[in-house]
């Protein structure tokens, strides 16, 4: 399974973008999804969850961070999962990362031990 971020920029505050995730490989609606963020200086930091469509709901799950400015969603079709980001501020900056977990359990999803599979990650950059 491989994974392929894009969609980061430099935004003004207030502003918006949408970063997409492409997993390739085999079953794609099999896995869990996480996006992940790390800014200059700091932890890699959980920021939302999508569950898989292949015997899971796919739910969602957010930080408390971005939650109600963040929308998780998965089109299982073109094997993409997105991340809306919407009214971005100052903190939102950093490097985002999607990755993969079998295990589409909910429990645990902030945590970066249970994910087998990363993609590079995609700037984004929150600035005036």
């Amino acid at each position: 399974v491989q994974l392929q971020a894009s969609g980061g920029g430099l935004v003004q505050p207030g502003g918006s973008l949408r970063l997409s995730c492409v997993i390739s490989g085999s079953n794609p609606d099999y896995y869990a999804i996480g996006w992940f963020r790390q800014a200059p200086g700091k932890e890699r930091e959980a920021v939302s969850f999508v569950d898989s469509t292949d015997g899971s709901d796919g739910s969602a799950y957010y930080a408390e961070s971005v939650k109600g400015r963040f929308t998780i969603s998965r089109d299982d079709a073109k094997d993409t999962i997105f991340l809306q980001m919407n009214s971005l501020k100052f903190e939102d900056t950093g490097v985002y990362s999607c990755a993969a977990s079998s295990n589409s359990s909910p429990w645990g999803w902030a945590h970066p031990f249970r994910y087998s599979y990363w993609g590079q990650g995609t700037l984004v950059t929150v600035s005036s």
